[in-house]
């Protein structure tokens, strides 16, 4: 089996999930606009530097769904994923995926953003195998904690490695498919690794190395 792996934000998808997310939260009245939007873009702005407390920000983006019933989440994420992340869908990543499942690849989603965000995400791409920053549950609720490892740089590996450990799997030939500088621990993994639209880092990381660099956008 040829694993075919893909990072969410920004690479699939023509924006970031995890901070829309809290943009829809703003927009919805759910939380108090002006101190989580300055929160959310100063969180967003350090993983864009690369200077991300993933730990923090967990903290800050899994809150919300600690204090509101499950029944109110999942309305809201269904309007989230209408009016947020299916404009962000992008022609050419169908493409990129079909043509992986033509080969008889097995497609997969790597993603710091959470698995409440991100699953309906990725059943919309047709893509069964996720793994994501996990948030705890206990008796049906959100406790804004985080279960296990978040899947964030390095952790991107020690998830994988866990999910190819319980499977039997191997990253032989394997692909992986980025825009971040925050992903090099596992592009540098992989036998084939692609920077897509790719930040200023990894751009000049990837030409330097003789990776792949492409684009998904319109």
């Amino acid at each position: 089996m040829t694993l075919a792996i893909f990072d969410l934000d920004n690479t699939l998808l023509a924006g970031d999930s995890d901070h829309a997310w809290g943009e829809f939260l703003v927009e919805e009245g759910i939380v108090d606009a002006q101190a989580y939007r300055k929160a959310n873009d100063r969180f967003y702005q350090d993983y864009l530097n690369g200077e991300l407390d993933i730990l923090n920000y967990l903290g800050f983006v899994l809150q919300p769904l600690s204090i509101h019933s499950m029944d109110e989440l999942l309305e809201w994420r269904a309007t989230f994923m209408d009016k947020k992340v299916r404009p962000m869908l992008l022609k050419k990543a169908d493409a990129l995926l079909n043509s992986h499942r033509e080969r008889g690849h097995t497609l997969m989603i790597i993603t710091a953003t959470n698995r409440f965000v991100t699953e309906p995400i990725a059943d919309a791409l047709g893509i069964d195998h996720l793994i994501a920053t996990e948030p705890e549950m206990v008796d049906g609720r959100y406790t804004g904690g985080i279960a296990g490892t978040p899947s964030f740089q390095g952790g991107k590996v020690a998830r994988l490695n866990d999910w190819l450990a319980a499977t039997g799997e191997s990253l032989d030939g394997a692909w992986f498919y980025s825009d971040s500088h925050n992903d090099l621990p596992l592009l540098e993994k992989v036998d084939n690794p692609v920077a897509v639209d790719p930040d200023p880092k990894l751009e000049e990381f990837a030409r330097n190395q003789g990776w792949d660099v492409m684009t998904l956008r319109d």
